[in-house]
């Protein structure tokens, strides 16, 4: 079997790893991969990112099926241009996809079919969106309408810091919009599910840190580490999400007439009385969550996708590892500004096509190159390091263990992941 996995960081990495251990997989292209994914033998980068040419390449060299990995190409509608050569690809179409690439649809959907979400007002005008946040106060939310890496949202804890945040996103552009949101107070988590047009599998929770430093402080980011399973989702809170969120989600897009199929990533707040709001939705997995997701699940990957393919995915009963993963994301100079790039990475010489069995850790690689058989930097988030555990503080440890052993010039990196879930066991 042949598999074609699209996107460049380290969501696309730990896709193609757990797909490359498949024993029913021959081939694992990337397309365009990183330093990591073209480090390992069992996977090929391939140097194409225009959206037809990789449909020719798959044709071309008889690839059985793809898999989307960013978002980017989802809202160029990657999986319409497959679809229409009947080509097999996982993701969902582009009109799905505006879940994701337009904040304003998605609240918009979250309301017309009564998903709990924050209260919001759309804007593209400075002074009546500046009106806005002075009637409501602060602590306010302010997001940019499309795209952004996840770095498009500003938690204004002060006024100036909201107004900045207006003008900074409205920066005069024709059709620019923002969305102005309630501040929720609470505990967040990652809640992601697989969709096959009929059936909704969900995978093992997770809980993301956006912010830069510990403790929940510095600009957001697209992700500083995540672990899994999160200890804050108990059966309850996991069939309260499924109930009000993720039922809701997928069958309004039917009402719509849109068919979801793909990855539903819903971002979620938890309040104190164990109640989900629905922050923000992604139409693929999330970085950095799929690395320690990928990492414990112990299921067939492949046959996960074909099952899907054939809207079978009530078939599949998804096995997990026991142990706890989490991942710490060592990131970049200057990120998530304008992060320095070109560094040699140190400590990581050989990739390592399985776990360490000796510390229990892998690292997959995202903001990183090759050049003259050295791992370079290429990214504001460079790699991710994934340790296994009995507990949280045992993967936690494992984790903090390896990345002794790293270096490049100007790293920076959490110290606190995966706290919260040690202080929810």
């Amino acid at each position: 079997m042949k598999i074609l996995v699209v996107g460049n960081g380290g969501r696309e990495h730990a896709i193609a790893w757990k797909l490359a251990n498949e024993k029913n997989v021959d081939k694992v292209y990337v397309a365009p991969g990183n330093g990591g994914t073209f480090l390992d033998n069992r996977l090929e980068n391939i140097n194409i990112t225009d959206l037809n040419e990789l449909a020719s390449f798959v044709i071309d060299n008889n690839v059985n099926f793809t898999v989307v990995g960013p978002e980017v190409p989802l809202s160029q509608g990657i999986v319409d241009i497959f679809r229409a050569k009947n080509l097999l690809i996982f993701g969902p179409t582009q009109k799905a996809a505006q879940l994701e690439s337009s904040k304003a649809f998605a609240k918009d959907f979250m309301v017309k079919h009564n998903i709990p979400t924050a209260y919001y007002k759309t804007f593209n005008d400075n002074t009546k969106a500046k009106d806005y946040i002075y009637e409501k106060g602060v602590p306010i939310v302010i997001k940019d309408d499309g795209l952004a890496a996840g770095k498009g949202v500003v938690v204004a804890m002060d006024l100036v810091d909201a107004l900045n945040a207006v003008d900074l996103m409205l920066d005069g552009s024709p059709n620019k919009k923002i969305v102005i949101e309630e501040f929720l107070e609470g505990e967040e988590a990652s809640f992601i599910v697989m969709c096959d047009g009929k059936n909704i599998l969900p995978l093992a929770t997770s809980q993301d840190h956006k912010r830069l430093l510990d403790k929940d402080l510095g600009p957001n980011t697209g992700g500083m580490g995540a672990y899994s399973p999160a200890p804050v989702i108990t059966s309850d809170i996991h069939k309260k999400i499924m109930e009000s969120i993720i039922i809701p989600s997928v069958n309004g897009m039917h009402k719509d007439g849109i068919t979801f199929t793909g990855f539903l990533y819903a971002g979620v707040m938890i309040d104190d009385k164990g109640n989900p709001k629905t922050l923000e939705f992604n139409c693929r997995m999330g970085d950095p969550e799929t690395q320690p997701i990928m990492a414990r699940l112990k299921t067939n990957l492949a046959e996960v996708f074909q099952a899907s393919f054939e809207q079978k995915l009530d078939t599949i009963d998804l096995d997990w590892d026991s142990r706890f993963a989490l991942g710490v994301v060592l990131a970049a100079h200057n990120y998530p500004n304008t992060p320095k790039t070109g560094d040699v990475i140190h400590g990581i010489d050989t990739i390592v096509e399985d776990f360490d069995i000796e510390t229990n850790t892998i690292i997959f690689h995202a903001g990183t190159i090759n050049k003259e058989q050295k791992t370079i930097t290429n990214g504001g988030r460079v790699l991710c390091v994934v340790g296994l555990g009995s507990n949280v503080i045992q993967a936690q440890n494992n984790a903090y263990a390896k990345i002794q052993n790293i270096a490049f010039d100007g790293m920076q990196y959490r110290k606190d992941i995966g706290n919260k879930a040690i202080q929810n066991q």
